[in-house]
């Protein structure tokens, strides 16, 4: 499994498996897809064992299409079931993952899938565990927004470089960084992409732009920190404008910056302001519920 993912201990589990809260919005509010597995009888979130090289992440996008036909988009962080199996100790990752669309086809695995509401789901799961993973959704709510962070990735040394440092590039690691961020970034699904003007923020997502077609790249001053400290509050205002367009912005920026727009922005949902980390090539995902963050999760640098 490859060690770039979310925060959680993984090493105890014998058998590690990914899955998702599929939903999608309808005219009496959200509903969440439950499918059958014939084998077992039983309804259960789409969900599956991880493949070799995979990260939970992956694994999770991967099953909710094999299992319901969906294309989605990951989002919050669900928490880990955990429950014994056979093979020892199984740990499942959950994320609630929005539907981009699809068909569902019955197959060996799950042969009915349902659209159900959060009561027809409480009543119609099959297992307990299953229910703590429906109560975080709940209470973590549908996303009407979603801003991603992502702190550059490792540049040239400072002392070494005489040029103008926005044009300070990434180093050999860093483009090994922003290589491997490029499989996982797309997996949250961007509208859009906006940088800070240096050159290694914009360096750090060209890979992601060019997995999305070549999506391209605004650039906003505010996010940098040469512009950022002139006026906090006119960028947390810059922020929330784009949380305003819905759907998943993803901004590239800096160390001097994130923190602080982390630690401002996300208290609602826990975030002591003191404590944010934000290495080189990290990530946040924060979930808005009407402007407000309402959940928001950290995922370390991909370990290359």
């Amino acid at each position: 499994m490859s060690s770039f993912g979310p925060p959680g201990d993984t090493a105890a589990a014998d058998v590690l498996a990914a899955g998702a809260v599929l939903w999608r919005l309808a005219n009496d509010g959200p509903r969440i897809a439950l499918v059958h597995r014939p084998r077992y009888d039983d309804w259960a979130y789409p969900k599956g064992k991880i493949d070799d090289g995979e990260d939970l992440a992956t694994t999770a996008v991967r099953e909710v299409t094999e299992e319901t036909g969906h294309r989605c988009r990951l989002g919050a962080l669900l928490g880990d079931a955990h429950y014994p199996v056979p093979e020892g100790d199984k740990l499942v990752r959950y994320w609630a993952a929005e539907s981009l669309g699809g068909e569902f086809e019955p197959n060996s695995e799950t042969d009915q899938l349902e659209w159900v509401t959060i009561d027809r789901a409480a009543d119609q799961l099959s297992y307990r565990h299953d229910m703590a993973v429906l109560q975080r959704f709940v209470d973590t709510g549908p996303p009407t927004a979603t801003v991603v962070l992502v702190r550059h990735a490792k540049a040239g040394s400072r002392g070494r470089w005489d040029g103008d440092d926005l044009l300070r590039p990434l180093s050999g690691a860093g483009r090994r960084q922003a290589e491997a961020l490029a499989p996982f970034l797309p997996l949250l699904g961007p509208d859009r992409l906006v940088t800070a003007p240096p050159l290694r923020c914009r360096q750090t997502i060209v890979p992601l732009a060019e997995r999305l077609g070549g999506a391209p790249i605004e650039e906003e001053p505010l996010f940098g920190e040469d512009h950022y400290w002139d006026d906090p509050t006119a960028a947390r205002e810059r922020l929330l404008d784009l949380a305003a367009l819905g759907g998943v912005t993803l901004v590239s920026s800096q160390g001097g910056v994130i923190p602080d727009l982390v630690g401002s922005l996300a208290k609602s949902a826990g975030v002591d302001p003191d404590d944010v980390p934000s290495k080189k090539a990290s990530t946040w995902v924060l979930s808005f519920v009407d402007g407000v963050v309402q959940n928001a999760d950290h995922y370390p640098p991909p370990d290359v």
